[in-house]
């Protein structure tokens, strides 16, 4: 069938069938359908939406586009994690080493940024000789040896989804809950998982705003995984302020090393993360309970294990041995720094986090574009969250940026993204509410 005709039924608000979207998908593989037929399916898709049996429909056929991993060698539970986004979510850099450590095996294939948040790949990259674009060989030794590879999507795996992922970026259409729902599920069906968890964020900073379309984008993932045959839950968490106080690619890596050495662990990030690693743990099957789960992979942070595992993995997939112990030493750092001062007395009462993701593009640590370059040294730090007590003159951020212009730019936008009021505000839950499968 023409690709034309595909999109003209989708939109026209038709139920697209199996072998339509298996045959669209396959043009988008093998490049027979257009940049722009893409575009106009994303769009007609985002207006006219898909129902379970073609988001599954749609998430198999991705799936299928590329290999498909098999880890049944492995002496123990695959599992992993996929965030949907935010601005200062550098989870996974923290949670794939924990659980590994305790006992799970987490092949993690990560994204790069979306729109305004940032992309676990980049942050990677920051990583000098890193390799987060490994072939089959090397990832499959990294899993094994290290537990944990945190890396992107190759050519062979789901290769459909890398085009349609740039192509969303850059049309207004990473919204769209069945596109969300096959991006991030195609790539975890291929990775060969046998459970996942899904980290849905909800707030200014995410893409899901309201609580309603939070939880319907959580429905759909759990749905559609489970209608695929994967073993899955989710979390519903908090994104109306930066996750970490950080945001950008080295400086969000310069925070998890932080977090897992016990340097500096902000608090909602550590609430965030010590959740995702018990439920992934409890979904795998390696802990009976919740709280057995939260236990464990307290420990394995405390530790050091996790710190361990981590600096394994980046010297197997190429990076500096000592990393964990000198991360200063090896990440990029950008030439212009400028503290954000408060100019009211107060309290912090909210945060346009969006704004502050928007100002890290603008930096340079995201893109505009598929093909844009990002400066990994660029960000932002020091952000001071929701519910602190400021003077003016007390730093509310520090920008780091490859100018002077863009530092006083990127600080424009973060001290109007903050706004101080009288009253101290009550706490944001971080973590909100549990999706399973229904029945």
């Amino acid at each position: 069938m023409l690709p034309q005709e595909i999109i003209r039924h989708k939109r026209d608000g038709r139920r697209l069938g199996p072998h339509e979207i298996a045959a669209f998908i396959d043009g988008v593989t093998s490049g027979t359908v257009t940049d722009g037929q893409v575009a106009a399916f994303a769009m007609a898709v985002f207006f006219n939406g898909m129902n379970r049996d073609e988001a599954v429909a749609m998430t198999l056929a991705m799936r299928d586009s590329g290999d498909v991993l098999d880890w049944s060698d492995l002496p123990g539970p695959v599992t992993d994690k996929h965030s949907t986004g935010g601005v200062g979510d550098n989870v996974s850099l923290m949670l794939a080493p924990i659980v590994a450590a305790c006992g799970a095996y987490v092949p993690m294939i990560s994204g790069r940024g979306l729109g305004h948040t940032g992309g676990t790949l980049d942050k990677m990259d920051a990583i000098p000789g890193y390799t987060s674009q490994p072939d089959i060989a090397l990832f499959r030794k990294a899993v094994l040896e290290t537990g944990c590879a945190i890396i992107g999507q190759t050519a062979d795996l789901a290769p459909a989804d890398r085009r349609l992922y740039a192509i969303r970026d850059v049309t207004g259409t990473v919204e769209s809950v069945p596109l969300i729902t096959a991006s991030i599920l195609s790539k975890k069906l291929a990775a060969g998982l046998q459970s996942l968890v899904l980290d849905v964020k909800v707030g200014n900073g995410a893409f899901m705003e309201k609580s309603r379309d939070a939880t319907a984008l959580a429905n759909s993932l759990v749905e559609v995984a489970s209608g695929a045959g994967l073993k899955v839950s989710a979390l519903i968490t908090g994104m109306n302020e930066p996750l970490a106080s950080a945001a950008g690619n080295a400086v969000e890596v310069r925070n998890a090393v932080d977090f897992l050495t016990g340097r500096l662990r902000d608090r909602r990030l550590e609430d965030v993360t010590l959740a995702l690693a018990a439920e992934m743990l409890q979904s795998a099957g390696l802990v009976s309970s919740n709280q057995d789960g939260m236990r464990r992979a307290t420990e394995a942070l405390s530790s050091g294990r996790a710190a361990a595992t981590f600096a394994r993995m980046v010297a197997v997939l190429g990076g500096p041995a000592d990393f964990i112990e000198k991360p200063e030493k090896y990440l990029p750092e950008a030439t212009t720094q400028l503290t954000v001062r408060a100019t009211a007395e107060g309290f912090v009462t909210g945060i346009a986090t969006r704004d502050i993701g928007l100002a890290v593009v603008g930096l340079g640590g995201g893109r505009t574009r598929p093909d844009d370059k990002i400066d990994p040294s660029v960000g932002i730090t020091g952000l001071v969250p929701i519910g602190a007590e400021v003077t003016p003159g007390d730093g509310l951020a520090l920008i780091h940026a490859g100018s002077p212009s863009d530092a006083e730019a990127a600080a424009a936008a973060v001290l109007s993204a903050y706004t101080i009021g009288v009253s101290k505000p009550a706490a944001d839950k971080s973590v909100i509410r549990r999706i399973l499968p229904r029945g």
